[in-house]
């Protein structure tokens, strides 16, 4: 069964930092995209941030571009979040994906076709 356990979500201050990891399990996700997405209350699920299966193309929302940035570890099918500058409109649930498709590059890239999903760690940024 596979599964991806999200942590390291919390409260934090404006101007803060987070670190998110997702940890797979019950599969190896060494040849697929793997990336972050989150919703707001109120508002649609959204797409933060993908990776490819090396680690050495990656891809983020506009809002986020130059303050997020999102790794990998493949000998421990992990997929990391650096947030910094942390800003009150980042404040959302944020979910892990993993093995789907790259779209809209290079315009407005997401991540599509999504097969796995993780549960969500909360992020909140306050002002």
């Amino acid at each position: 069964q596979v599964q991806l356990v999200e942590s390291g979500g919390g409260l934090v201050q404006a101007g803060g930092f987070l670190r998110l990891s997702c940890a797979a399990s019950g599969r190896p996700f060494n040849t697929t995209y793997m990336g972050w997405f989150r919703q707001a209350p109120g508002k649609e699920r959204t797409f933060v941030s993908a990776v490819n299966w090396s680690g050495r193309l990656t891809y983020y929302a506009d809002s986020v571009k130059g303050r997020f940035t999102i790794s990998r570890d493949n000998a421990k099918n992990t997929v990391y979040l650096q947030m910094t500058s942390l800003k009150p409109e980042d404040t959302a649930v944020y979910y892990c994906a993993a093995d789907g498709l790259i779209g809209g590059y290079p315009n407005t890239p997401t991540m599509t076709e999504v097969r796995y999903w993780g549960q969500g760690t909360q992020v909140t940024v306050s002002s």
